[in-house]
């Protein structure tokens, strides 16, 4: 089972040298994904909802490569510049995961590349085909 390079068009190009996500076997990981509008190469950086919103956008239409839906993702990690931000990213959150969420971390860091509002990276399982 080797590991499927996942790119699209639909989400930024990866700033360095990573991919915008991977798939092995039933598995897909997605990088971390900051609120770049894919169509400009615009990071949002007035809007932390705003910002949110990009940022999931983005992780949704790298999951989509392999066949995957938000309604997949077992697990989450917010990555944020300030968490007194928390309450307005879960208004934005709550909108793309509605019911059986999947797990989530949110956490925030000194820093994040471009000095953007926040990162989320997602890992979501392929249902079974029978």
């Amino acid at each position: 089972m080797g590991k499927i390079i996942l790119s699209t068009e639909h989400a930024p190009s990866a700033i360095g040298p990573y991919s915008q996500g991977v798939s092995v076997g039933n598995m897909v990981f997605t990088s971390g994904q900051l609120p770049i509008n894919p169509v400009n190469g615009q990071l949002i950086t007035d809007n932390i909802q705003e910002a949110t919103k990009q940022a999931i956008e983005n992780v949704q239409a790298i999951l989509s490569q392999s066949g995957v839906m938000l309604d997949d993702v077992v697990k989450v990690t917010v990555f944020v510049k300030d968490l007194a931000d928390f309450s307005a990213i879960n208004e934005v959150y709550s909108t793309y995961f509605k019911e059986n969420c999947p797990a989530r971390s949110c956490v925030q860091v000194a820093r994040l590349p471009l000095d953007a509002l926040l990162e989320i990276e997602a890992i979501a399982v392929k249902k079974s085909i029978v």
